[in-house]
């Protein structure tokens, strides 16, 4: 359950995507089916840490370790600054990849992202993968691509980092504050959990909805834009279907017909949620 680029380089590498169901109520990796998944043939673990919160990455950790170390690289695009028992997502396993596209956390104006290790071994190849593999100039030690990012979505990181502690503890009180709110109000929507021993950077404030597309169609006739991440699980995709059963990850396909996510920017005014509050509130359901 997760955009198609996690699955994406999976397949682009060679390899088999052997899918995972998520938890019902957290949309993440549910570890305890992880195990049953595992093959001699497995080469990397790949949790996704979705709408700002990661997955329970201790004991995906630990199952890596008993399966010979199997390498496990957090999908932290949408989990930039979010906290798992103490430490950082993108700090949390071999290896984290995050994202800079503008709606995350940390945005720039364009395509951006990093990747995070503490290996130095593979920082080294991970820096020559992303200009051509190239160990110096012209001289070419590894299959690599094009992956710098532009100079200008550099230039605009580095001015936002600036702020993005103040952007972390934002949405962080946002969070806290649509939940209260929409307890309060009544409103007939389902809460993402949030474990106790993490929080959520709220990339998109997602709640679950029955009859989705009238829910949307109510908000939008006053104003409330809300968006679908993801419609689809894996599993279903056209590119990807034949990779699987299709059945294969029940909890996925149930939270696809639901998810919906509201406004959500650091810049939420109070009046801007109280009408999407309000919104919800009266809206058919």
């Amino acid at each position: 359950f997760t955009f198609a680029a996690t699955v994406e380089m999976i397949v682009l590498a060679g390899a088999k995507p052997v899918y995972v169901d998520i938890e019902r109520d957290t949309c993440l990796m549910d570890a305890s089916k992880l195990e049953a998944r595992i093959t001699p043939r497995t080469k990397a673990i790949m949790p996704v840490s979705l709408y700002g919160q990661t997955a329970d990455m201790q004991a995906i950790n630990a199952i890596a370790a008993r399966h010979g170390n199997i390498p496990v690289i957090e999908d932290a695009a949408q989990s930039f600054g979010a906290t798992y028992q103490g430490r950082k997502s993108c700090n949390l396993s071999t290896i984290g990849c995050t994202s800079f596209f503008p709606s995350k956390p940390l945005g720039c104006y364009g395509d951006g992202g990093a990747i995070f290790t503490n290996d130095d071994a593979l920082a080294k190849a991970l820096r020559e993968i992303r200009v051509h593999g190239q160990e110096r100039r012209y001289f070419h030690t590894r299959i690599g691509v094009g992956g710098r990012m532009d100079t200008i979505q550099c230039a605009v990181i580095l001015g936002k980092l600036e702020r993005f502690g103040w952007e972390v503890e934002r949405r962080l009180a946002l969070g806290e504050q649509y939940k209260r709110k929409l307890q309060a109000a009544g409103a007939q929507v389902g809460l993402l959990a949030v474990r106790p021993d993490r929080d959520c950077v709220w990339a998109q404030y997602t709640v679950f909805v029955e009859n989705r597309e009238a829910v949307q169609q109510s908000l939008a006739a006053v104003g409330v834009p809300t968006a679908v991440h993801y419609p689809l699980s894996l599993n279903r995709q056209p590119a990807y279907a034949h990779l699987c059963c299709p059945d294969c990850v029940p909890n996925s396909d149930w939270a696809a017909q639901r998810v919906m996510s509201l406004p959500m920017s650091a810049d939420l005014s109070e009046e801007q949620m109280g009408r999407v509050i309000t919104a919800i509130r009266e809206m058919p359901l």
